[in-house]
């Protein structure tokens, strides 16, 4: 009921075929799974509410009433009416403000699925980073977006266009959402939406941005047709992301940032199984099922893989660069499926459609899309080992027995490592967790205090090692991480290694803390995290708590599955 329910319109009888027709909807909309009301104390400046949108994958429909599948597509307008300084924002190609009345208007001139259509309001101020590109952000934030990227935004865009052909949506704008924003970073054409949370971890938010920056050509312009073929978005857009970062930053980060990600895919096969459907990349969508529920690393990271493989037959992949243009180009503004893809590949290269390449044996096209398990091939991630190599290394270092090189390991300076070098060392220690204890003590003797000045992402990681191997010295770091975090992201795994060890009474203590700097959705997912095998939790102001999004639906559901032993981190990276 969350999501509404279906509206027939029946049509004149007389209504003659392709004849226009105008359809008014007049409706009120309450509180829905795409709507997101803060009050100004889960804003970082807690001067004014805030409101956004999430539309993926079928949350617009509890927006506004729409065909709300991708295989539908349309242009929009809209008139927002708002207080007097509310910033108004929306993914649209135009906008105009009516200040006398309050008044904003927008129009999207290129055709759209629903999910994309998205708002934003509340106490944001902006300044130009690029000639087709500024950044939205609370005030107090600004200062830091600006750093971060500065000049680089349009360098991803003309790299891109180099690559893939024109962007054709106009300006490419970024805005930074609280930290309730449910998910890393979301797509909008025109107006990307990105967790304010990130800015702090520079290569996340470069892979970020990038990723969607890449959504401009794959998954904005052409589409998936359904949601059980999400890889033709998330698959082909990573592939592109990739591309953009060889290009800007060379193969060997590249390799270092796919290194990383292929560790996630695998740790979440492990805690799946590999007979598990949700890791094929034709998923099947049963009636009543959330799409977002199948949205996972397998999308993003085994969707690569094969599009990776497409490029590696063609030889060169700039002869794959080339095919991805003239795709673009024939189907963009429309919704596809896998076929129209592979069916273009096939025409584009006629030598390997002699080849029969599609039938090659223990490759068939049919394989890589409908076979469970990991991806039938991986990338050559060589290119990358100057930068891998020494996280193998210190890994083997301090997980060889007996522990006889701990002068060796205490002699490297993660200080001097790049953020993905550092966050694959320590998924990897997270890996073998428990640790013994004269490990983790030591580890902790090495690295704490370096680990302490470093991002976010880095300082999650460490800190969920402290928990899964219960090393009381570091718990208070554990405490003040969680007292300082108001985002889903940097919360969750955490809550959930608490609740699966022997620390849930130390994470109830922190949550009665901290419970009212929490949005209301995000409260009501540590409560059920905490409420397993325990009597339930008395309910907190569940006036305001409404239907998490498919994003925390997603979240909640794998955890389920897998006893909490997966994190947000290894599934949704972002949408």
């Amino acid at each position: 009921t969350d999501y509404g329910s279906s509206l027939t319109v029946s049509l004149p009888a007389a209504l003659q075929p392709h004849q226009p027709f105008q359809i008014i909807v007049r409706y009120i909309t309450a509180d829905g799974p795409a709507i997101w009301w803060l009050d100004p104390e889960l804003t970082y400046g807690n001067a004014k509410p805030f409101v956004f949108t999430q539309g993926h994958s079928v949350c617009n429909r509890s927006f506004f009433p729409c065909f709300d599948t991708p295989a539908v597509k349309c242009t929009y307008s809209a008139t927002v009416k708002a207080p007097a300084g509310i910033q108004v924002l929306m993914s649209a190609t135009q906008s105009t403000y009516l200040e006398e009345e309050g008044v904003y208007q927008f129009y999207m001139e290129y055709p759209v699925p629903a999910y994309l259509v998205a708002l934003v309001a509340g106490d944001l101020i902006h300044a130009d980073i690029g000639p087709r590109s500024r950044v939205w952000a609370e005030p107090c934030l600004l200062p830091t977006a600006i750093s971060k990227l500065s000049g680089i935004v349009e360098r991803w865009l003309t790299a891109a266009e180099s690559l893939y052909g024109p962007y054709i949506w106009g300006r490419y704008d970024i805005v930074f959402l609280p930290p309730s924003f449910p998910i890393v970073a979301m797509e909008n054409p025109c107006l990307t939406f990105i967790i304010s949370s990130i800015l702090e971890s520079d290569e996340f938010l470069i892979i970020d941005v990038i990723h969607e920056v890449a959504h401009s050509w794959f998954g904005n312009a052409v589409t998936n047709a359904t949601w059980e073929e999400m890889w033709l978005s998330e698959g082909l857009a990573t592939y592109a992301q990739r591309r953009i970062t060889t290009e800007t930053y060379g193969a060997a980060f590249t390799c270092l940032e796919t290194a990383f990600r292929l560790d996630a895919l695998h740790r979440q096969m492990k805690l799946l199984g590999e007979d598990n459907p949700v890791s094929k990349l034709q998923v099947k969508l049963e009636p009543g099922v959330n799409p977002s529920n199948l949205m996972n690393l397998f999308t993003y990271e085994k969707g690569y893989c094969f599009v990776y493989y497409l490029s590696q037959l063609c030889g060169d992949p700039r002869h794959f660069d080339s095919f991805l243009r003239a795709y673009i180009e024939k189907y963009k503004f429309t919704s596809v499926v896998a076929q129209d893809l592979l069916d273009s590949f096939l025409n584009f290269f006629p030598e390997l459609k002699e080849q029969c390449v599609e039938s090659k044996a223990g490759l068939e096209f049919e394989r890589w899309l409908n076979a469970t398990g990991p991806p039938l091939a991986e990338p050559d991630l060589s290119q990358g080992s100057s930068l891998t190599r020494p996280v193998e290394m210190l890994f083997k270092l301090w997980t060889t027995e007996p522990l006889d090189s701990v002068a060796a390991a205490s002699s490297v300076d993660l200080t001097k490592w790049r953020t993905f070098q550092t966050v694959l060392f320590l998924d990897r220690l997270l890996d073998g967790s428990p640790l013994p204890h004269e490990v983790i003590k030591k580890l902790s003797e090495c690295y704490s205090s370096q680990l302490d000045s470093m991002n976010a992402e880095i300082r999650i990681r460490w800190l969920q090692i402290v928990v899964r191997n219960d090393y009381y010295p570091d718990l208070y770091k554990v405490r003040r991480f969680l007292e300082n975090q108001m985002s889903r992201m940097y919360t969750i795994p955490l809550y959930e290694d608490l609740c699966t060890g022997t620390l849930k009474s130390f994470a109830l203590e922190i949550f009665y803390q901290t419970q009212n700097q929490l949005h209301p959705n995000l409260r009501k997912t540590i409560q059920q995290i905490l409420s397993q095998g325990l009597n339930p939790l008395p309910a907190i102001d569940t006036t305001a708590v409404t239907t998490d999004t498919p994003a925390m639906v997603l979240e909640d559901k794998v955890s389920e599955a897998t006893n909490g032993a997966i994190s947000l981190r290894d599934v949704n990276v972002s949408a």
